[in-house]
C-alpha cells in the first residue's frame, strides 16, 4: 500500500496500464485519421473490443479509488476539488473535439461519464450495502439491452444510455451501462481492500496517479507530432 491510506499503488498501476493501452489505441486511431493506416475503428471488433476493455479498466479503477477514499474518510473539499478537475477537463475535451470533429464532437465521453457517475456514487450510492450495489450494477449493465427509447437519442438525453442507436460521436460513455462497472470496482475494493495491498511497478503507479493530466496532453502531443512528420515528409 502507498504512504497515503486513500490510495493503492497496485490500483494506480492498473490505471497506469489502462492509460498506456489507451495511448496506444489513440495512436492507431490518429494514424488512421491521417491516412497512414486503414482500419475501421467504429465497427471492427479488433478495435471496438479494445475500447470496451480500456473504458472498463478506467471505470473499475475509478470505483476502486472512490472506495479507498470513502474508507479513508476523504473530506468533501478534496472530493469536490478532484471532481471539478474532471468536469473541467470534460468541457475542454468537448471544445477540442468540436474543433477537430465538428460533425461528431464529444458531448458525453469518458470524462463526462466519470463526472456524473462520481456524483451518483459519492452523493448517495456509496451509502448502500454491497449486495444492493451489486444488484444495481447488474441492472445498470443490462438496462440498455432491455429498455430503449427514441427519446434518449438526442444529445441532451443520450447521456443516460438507453438509446435506440449509437450517436455519431468520437467517444460515448453513457451512465448506463457503465455505472455498473464503476459500482463493481467500488464493491470489490470496499469488501477486499487487501487485494490491492503490496508493491507495484513504480513508473506505472506514478502514471496512474497522473492519469487525468496524461489523458489531457497525450492526444495533442500525438496529433501535433504526426502533423509535424506529415509536414516534413
Amino acid at each position: 500500500m502507498s504512504a497515503s491510506p486513500s490510495r493503492s499503488d497496485r490500483l494506480d498501476a492498473l490505471r497506469g496500464l489502462a492509460i498506456v493501452w489507451m495511448a496506444a489505441y489513440h495512436f492507431g486511431f490518429d494514424l488512421n485519421y491521417f491516412g497512414w493506416i486503414h482500419q475501421d475503428f467504429y465497427r471492427d471488433p479488433v478495435w471496438t473490443w479494445q475500447r470496451t476493455c480500456i473504458v472498463s479498466l478506467f471505470l473499475f479503477c475509478a470505483g476502486g479509488g472512490q472506495a479507498f477514499a470513502v474508507l479513508a474518510g476523504q473530506v468533501a473539499g478534496r472530493f469536490w476539488k478532484r471532481w471539478g478537475q474532471v468536469a473541467g477537463c470534460a468541457l475542454l475535451v468537448s471544445a477540442g473535439s468540436w474543433f477537430m470533429f465538428p460533425n461528431s464532437w464529444i458531448s458525453f465521453g469518458v470524462l463526462h461519464g466519470i463526472a456524473v457517475m462520481l456524483l451518483l456514487l459519492r452523493l448517495g450510492l456509496s451509502r448502500l450495502p454491497n449486495p444492493a450495489l451489486l444488484v444495481l450494477a447488474a441492472l445498470a449493465i443490462a438496462a440498455p439491452r432491455l429498455v430503449q427509447g427514441s427519446v434518449f437519442d438526442t444529445r441532451w438525453t443520450n447521456w443516460v444510455g438507453l438509446v435506440t442507436q449509437k450517436p455519431i460521436t468520437e467517444d460515448y460513455v453513457p451512465v448506463l451501462p457503465w455505472l455498473g462497472v464503476m459500482l463493481v470496482g467500488f464493491v470489490v475494493t470496499r469488501v477486499r481492500p487487501q487485494l490491492w495491498a503490496g508493491t507495484a511497478p513504480r513508473p506505472m503507479a506514478v502514471l496512474g496517479r497522473w492519469s487525468l493530466s496524461f489523458y489531457m496532453v497525450h492526444q495533442p502531443v500525438l496529433i501535433g507530432s504526426l502533423m509535424a512528420v506529415q509536414f516534413l515528409r
